[in-house]
């Protein structure tokens, strides 16, 4: 990309450490991608190699992480698996104003809740489901916990840690 797809202009392409707001989870930071600078009209445009991969590996972060689920992540997954909120709530026997709430955080998924979501997209997820062991036998590891850190994921080596 040498061209600003705003306005045109020339771009400058730095590497960077950027925070992954369109993914919809506010604690994701993508480090080390090239973003496109315009000096022009300040338009950015993020450059993620492998977008698909690393939305997998994302999700794979999201149901493995030792937290209970917050709404944002319910509503990452749920569009993950290119689901309607009608469609997963008839999946995990809900009504959909229930699914709802969970997603914008007006109530949260009880444990069984967050278990049976977390399995639901590991089993319907694309290349997800050869982790499915694992990712259940890591139910037992989920702390009760609001407190959450910054996932830091690199597209590059498609690895991902808490800070």
């Amino acid at each position: 990309m040498t061209e600003c797809t705003a306005c045109g202009a020339p771009v400058q392409v730095v590497q960077t450490d950027y925070p992954f707001k369109e993914s919809g989870l506010r604690n994701v930071v993508l480090r080390n991608v090239g973003v496109a600078r315009c000096g022009d009209c300040g338009n950015e445009d993020v450059l993620i190699p492998h977008l698909d991969e690393l939305m997998r590996v994302l999700a794979l972060a999201v149901i493995s992480q030792p937290y209970p689920l917050r709404g944002e992540d319910v509503r990452f997954l749920r569009k993950y698996i290119h689901m309607t909120q009608v469609q997963l709530a008839e999946l995990l026997d809900v009504d959909k104003t229930t699914l709802s709430k969970w997603e914008t955080n007006d109530d949260r998924p009880g444990r069984q809740s967050d278990r049976l979501i977390r399995a639901v997209i590991v089993a319907l997820g694309e290349g997800l489901k050869q982790t499915m062991e694992k990712v259940i036998r890591g139910f037992v590891g989920i702390e009760n916990s609001a407190l959450r850190p910054t996932m830091i994921m690199d597209p590059g080596s498609m690895e991902y840690e808490y800070a």
